[in-house]
C-alpha cells in the first residue's frame, strides 16, 4: 500500500483535511494545488507583490509537516494588528520572502516543504497568474474567486484567464504515473473543478489508468453549489473533464445533528443529497460531530485507505 503513489488535486482547507490524514499511511503522495485564490492574504500578496496566491498552499504544506512542530505553528500564525500586516499570515509572508530569494515560487514551495520536513511534496497546478471566471446559467459572468463564491445563482461553467495556462514543471508526470488520483473535497467549481481547466490536466487525468475517487461535500455552499445534489456535483465535474472520469465516489454516510443543520440552514446550506448516479458510491462515516460539519481528516483517510485495498484495478 505504501509503494502506491497517491495524488490528490484540490485546493481550499478540503485538500489539507484529506492530506492530514493520508501522511499517517503513506509518504508517498503529492498534493496539486489550486492557484487561483484571490481573496483574503492571498489576494492582498497577489495584488501588491505579484505572487501567485500562498495561502492554498502553506495549508497544504503544514498539513504535511509534523502536526506539533514549532515551525508548521509558527507558518499558521496569523498577524492581528491595525497595520499592514493584519490578517497576514506568517507562512504566507514567508512564501513570498523565499519565492524572492530562491528564484521563483516554485522553488520556494520546494524549499519551505524542507524547512517543514513534509511527508510527501506539493506543487502548484500552474505558475501562471490566472483569474477565475463563471459563466451563470442566466449568462451573467463573474470575475474572481471570491466573487464567485458569493454569487446566489447556478453557475454554467467555469473559465480560466489566460485560457489553458500550462501546467506547472512535473504535474502532468505526475498525474500520468499516479496510481490513485483523489478530487476533493473542497468547493465543487472554484477548488476542485479549476485544476481541470489547466492545460494538459484532463488529458493527463484520461491516460494515466489510475483508480479515480472523488470524495464528494458533506454540506451544499451557498451560491456555489445551492441545492446541488451528489448527481449535480458528477455532472459538473464530468462537464469540465471528460464522461466517466471518477470510478468511485466517497460519501458521508451520517445525517447531521439538527443543531448543525439549523445553523447551515440560516445560511442557505443543507447536506447533500445522495441520489441515484452511475458511479460506485460508497459511504462512510467522514464527520466530525461538532460545531461544523466537515470532513474529520482520520475518518476520510481510513475510508480512502478501504477503498484502494478493496479496488480491484489498483496495480
Amino acid at each position: 500500500m505504501k509503494k502506491l503513489k497517491i495524488v490528490a488535486l484540490g485546493g481550499g482547507t478540503g485538500l489539507s483535511t484529506l492530506l492530514r490524514g493520508l501522511k499517517k499511511y503513506t509518504d508517498n503522495l503529492t498534493a496539486l494545488v489550486n492557484v487561483a485564490d484571490d481573496g483574503g492574504s492571498s489576494g492582498k500578496l497577489r495584488s501588491e507583490l505579484g505572487i501567485l496566491p500562498p495561502g492554498d498552499i502553506r495549508n497544504c504544506l503544514v498539513a504535511l509537516s509534523e502536526e506539533e512542530s514549532l515551525m508548521s505553528k509558527l507558518f499558521q500564525h496569523r498577524f492581528q494588528t491595525s497595520g499592514v500586516l493584519d490578517g497576514h499570515s506568517f507562512g504566507n509572508l514567508f512564501l513570498t520572502a523565499m519565492s524572492a530569494i530562491s528564484g521563483g515560487f516554485y522553488n520556494a514551495v520546494a524549499n519551505c516543504a524542507e524547512v517543514l520536513a513534509i511527508r510527501g511534496r506539493v506543487l502548484p497546478i500552474t505558475l501562471s497568474s490566472v483569474i477565475m471566471e463563471a459563466e451563470l446559467k442566466s449568462g451573467r459572468q463573474i470575475t474572481g474567486e471570491s466573487n464567485i463564491s458569493n454569487v446566489y445563482e447556478k453557475i454554467n461553467e467555469i473559465i480560466l484567464f489566460p485560457p489553458n495556462p500550462p501546467a506547472a514543471p512535473e504535474v502532468l508526470k505526475v498525474i500520468r504515473g499516479a496510481d490513485i488520483l483523489i478530487f476533493g473535497p473542497g468547493s465543487l467549481y472554484t477548488s476542485v473543478v479549476v485544476n481541470f481547466l489547466v492545460d494538459g490536466v484532463v488529458s493527463a487525468i484520461k491516460k494515466s489508468g489510475a483508480y479515480k475517487i472523488y470524495i464528494a461535500n458533506i454540506m451544499t455552499q451557498p451560491g456555489e453549489t445551492t441545492d446541488y445534489t451528489l448527481g449535480d456535483h458528477i455532472k459538473a465535474l464530468e462537464k469540465h473533464s471528460y464522461k466517466g472520469i471518477l470510478d468511485c465516489v466517497l460519501v458521508n454516510k451520517s445525517e447531521i445533528s439538527k443543531k448543525i443543520a439549523d445553523r447551515y440552514k440560516r445560511h442557505g446550506a443543507k447536506q447533500v443529497l445522495i441520489d441515484k448516479v452511475d458511479t460506485k458510491v460508497v459511504k462512510a462515516n467522514l464527520f466530525m460531530d461538532k460545531f461544523y460539519a466537515r470532513h474529520d481528516s482520520s475518518k476520510l483517510a481510513r475510508a480512502i485507505m478501504n477503498i484502494i485495498s478493496s479496488a480491484k484495478n489498483v496495480n
